[in-house]
């Protein structure tokens, strides 16, 4: 499906090296202008991630804009005909929990987490423009037994779920083939 005939709202789901993003990237393809919002940032010192992130930057095609962000939200709202590319809701979630303070257990950690994910499928729900959302299914292997690995499971599982009710179709990946499921 080339971007042009792309209306709505569409979640790409799989595991780690399942054909995702290259997926959501195929979703888009064609010759008109798409807005790539990565919401990765790049650590100091970690080449490997540093590299990563250059794979990604050299498959998109130079006509497409990377906004680089975890402020998802603002650019799902966006009034724009521009379809968005969305890659990943997993290390959105990621730098949410950083910033809510969750592994430190402060007070009011939870709130602000829930704040963000609400803010998050609101802009889900309310988006017109045409988005390609990318995030890791993570809750198909064993019970992690780390406090920490457990709660980001099911944080990355309700935010999933979530998104999924919130848009209009939902793709799974799994060894390269995208099945589709909603």
């Amino acid at each position: 499906m080339p971007h042009d005939s792309l209306t709505g709202r569409v979640l790409v789901l799989g595991g780690a090296r399942s054909g995702k993003s290259t997926h959501a990237e195929g979703l888009l393809a064609g010759p008109g202008p798409v807005d790539y919002l990565a919401t990765s940032q790049r650590v100091p010192g970690d080449a490997e991630w540093d590299a990563r992130i250059a794979k990604h930057r050299a498959r998109r095609p130079a006509h497409w804009t990377t906004i680089e962000t975890i402020d998802v939200a603002s650019e799902l709202v966006r009034h724009t005909d521009r379809p968005l590319l969305v890659d990943c809701l997993t290390v959105w979630l990621t730098r949410q929990m950083d910033e809510a303070g969750v592994w430190d257990g402060g007070p009011g950690t939870d709130e602000r987490l829930a704040a963000a994910t609400d803010e998050l499928v609101a802009a889900f729900t309310a988006a017109r423009r045409p988005v390609v959302a990318v995030s890791n299914e993570v809750g198909q292997g064993i019970v992690p037994s780390a406090p920490s690995v457990r709660r980001f499971r099911d944080e990355m599982g309700v935010l999933n779920m979530r998104v999924a009710a919130a848009v209009d179709e939902v793709w799974f990946c799994v060894a390269g083939l995208p099945q589709r499921l909603k």
